[in-house]
């Protein structure tokens, strides 16, 4: 893969496969949820970029001084707030807030399925494909490093492996796909590894 079309066309080809949405607790299915929850919506943006080495992703450090998920590695996103048009709308703006991502310089291609987090979300990774390059600037206080993934690591379901720890009283388990000092797990593993699932 060496092109900017591609990489478009190996992401449209696994976002047109049929996929069910995932949850924090698909590894966890001890864990009782509550029936009629209502889960706030949110998005992230998966934000793909060509290289000559076959394309990256970019991806956050959370600031360890945050309340939620402190030093935690994500995709840019937060919840829907109230003037986004949709969650396209949710995922480019908080791209722009939290990594100085220009919305016009990508080209939404779609979304994977809602996934459920322990933090009672419905988070939907948007995927977008940039166009153009540009320099990372890191929302103080909340993002303490933008950094890039070879894309070839983040989908290929060999590499992603189940871990666990305690959590609340109990050992949970969940999917994780380190990648040299970035310790990449949870949710964030957990959607990846739903997309490299349909790669191929």
């Amino acid at each position: 893969m060496s092109s900017k079309a591609d990489l478009k066309n190996t992401l449209m080809a696994a976002l047109a496969k049929p996929a069910a949405p995932s949850s924090d607790f698909d590894l966890n299915p001890d864990v009782a949820l509550p029936e009629g929850r209502k889960l706030r919506p949110a998005a992230v943006l998966l934000a793909f970029e060509p290289t000559v080495d076959g394309g990256r992703l970019w991806l956050t450090k959370r600031s360890s001084a945050l309340k939620h998920h402190p030093g935690q590695i994500a995709a840019p996103g937060g919840k829907k707030d109230d003037t986004d048009a949709d969650l396209v709308a949710t995922a480019l703006r908080e791209a722009r807030e939290e990594i100085g991502l220009p919305s016009d310089h990508l080209e939404i291609l779609g979304a994977l399925p809602p996934h459920e987090t322990v933090t009672g979300f419905a988070m939907t990774p948007i995927v977008g494909l940039l166009h153009q390059g540009f320099t990372p600037r890191p929302e103080a206080g909340e993002v303490a490093e933008v950094f890039h993934v070879p894309f070839a690591h983040v989908t290929d379901p060999a590499l992603f492996m189940i871990q666990g720890r305690r959590w609340r009283g109990s050992y949970r388990k969940y999917f994780a796909v380190p990648y040299g000092p970035y310790y990449i797990w949870g949710a964030t593993a957990r959607v990846l590894r739903g997309l490299a699932e349909r790669m191929g």
